[in-house]
C-alpha cells in the first residue's frame, strides 16, 4: 500500500488532490515521472549513473539507490502512472529532522527556454542562490524540548536571506528550533561533527566534485537528515544528493556552478562547528 511521505519537506507534495511522490513500507519511493522532459531526463541520469564505471564506490553512496521505473497509483487518483523507484531514504527513522538545501549560485543552464530561465534569475535572485551559491529549500526539525516536530511555512522558508539560512542551519542542530530563543545548537557536535558527521560526508563530496567531470548537477539539492529517538547509539546522520531533472553531462569540465555552491554551504557549517562551544551564543 503506498502512502504520502511523511516527512518531505520539498518538491511536489502529495495532498490536496496533487501529484507528488509516494512510499511503500519496503523502504522505497515512488517518484511520479513529470510530464514533460523531465522525467524522462531524471529517470535517464539514474540509468546513466547506475551504471557508470566511472563514478566511486564510495561516491554511489551519496545516491539514492535506484530500482527502475514501474507504472503505480497515482497520487491524484488518475490511475497509474511511471514512477522512479528510488531508496526511501528516511526510511526506518522514528524521529527524523530533515533539510533540503539546492546547491549552486544559479539553477538556470545553457539552452533552457526564455519562460525557464527567467523563472530561475526571479527565484535566485529572490532567494540566496546569488548571494551564498545555495539556498534553503525546507526543512521539518524535531523539537526535543516541545517533543513535536517544527517545520516552518514554505514562503517563509523561501525568503530566507544570509541570517536567514545561517539561523536554519543552527535551529537544524538545536533542542529548541520552534523556540524564540536562540537556538542552542546542542547536536552540532554529534551531527555536523565527528568522522561520520554531516561535515565529514560533504568535504568527501568535495573532493569529488574537484575533479569529476563527468556530470553538472543543475537545480541539484542536498538531503540531510538525521535520528532523534532516544536510546539510539547514533544520530545516523546522513547526506544525500537529489533531484535530477536537469543534469547534463559534463563533457570534460569541472561543475563549477555545484562546486562553488558546494563549498560555500561547507563554510557555513564549519562556522557553526567552530562557534565556542558549539552554541549559537550571539544569536546571528
Amino acid at each position: 500500500m503506498l502512502k504520502v511521505p511523511e516527512h518531505q519537506v520539498a518538491g511536489h507534495i502529495a495532498k490536496d488532490g496533487k501529484l507528488g511522490p509516494l512510499v511503500d513500507d519496503r523502504g522505497r519511493f515512488y517518484k511520479p515521472l513529470q510530464g514533460d522532459a523531465r522525467g524522462e531526463n531524471e529517470a535517464k541520469f539514474y540509468e546513466s549513473f547506475s551504471s557508470n564505471k566511472n563514478v566511486p564506490d564510495h561516491i554511489r553512496g551519496y545516491f539514492p539507490v535506484y530500482h527502475g521505473v514501474q507504472l503505480a497509483e497515482a497520487s491524484d487518483g488518475s490511475g497509474k502512472l511511471p514512477h522512479m523507484v528510488l531508496e526511501d531514504v528516511v526510511s526506518g527513522y522514528v524521529k527524523p529532522s530533515v533539510m533540503d538545501v539546492k546547491i549552486g549560485s544559479r539553477t538556470w543552464y545553457p539552452d533552457v527556454s526564455e519562460e525557464y530561465f527567467n523563472k530561475c534569475i526571479k527565484k535566485d535572485s529572490a532567494t540566496t542562490t546569488v548571494s551564498l551559491g545555495f539556498r534553503v529549500s525546507g526543512l521539518k526539525i524535531f523539537d526535543c524540548q516541545e517533543s513535536r516536530f517544527w517545520r516552518p511555512d514554505k514562503r517563509v522558508v523561501l525568503a530566507y536571506k544570509v541570517d536567514g539560512a545561517r539561523m536554519a542551519l543552527r535551529k537544524f542542530v538545536s533542542s529548541n528550533p520552534s523556540a524564540d530563543s536562540v537556538p542552542d545548537c546542542a547536536y552540532a557536535s554529534e551531527v555536523y561533527g565527528g568522522s561520520n558527521g554531516i561535515l565529514a560526508k560533504l568535504l568527501e563530496l568535495k573532493a569529488w566534485f574537484e575533479t569529476q567531470t563527468l556530470y553538472h548537477f543543475n537545480s541539484c539539492s542536498i538531503l540531510m537528515v538525521y535520528e532523534n529517538e532516544s536510546g539510539g547509539d547514533e544520530r545516523r546522520a546522513q547526506v544525500k544528493l537529489v533531484d535530477f531533472a536537469h543534469v547534463l553531462d559534463g563533457n570534460g569540465v569541472i561543475d563549477h556552478n555545484f562546486f562553488g555552491g558546494l563549498c560555500s554551504f561547507i563554510k557555513f557549517i564549519q562556522d557553526i562547528l567552530e562557534s565556542s562551544d558549539n552554541r549559537c551564543e550571539n544569536g546571528h
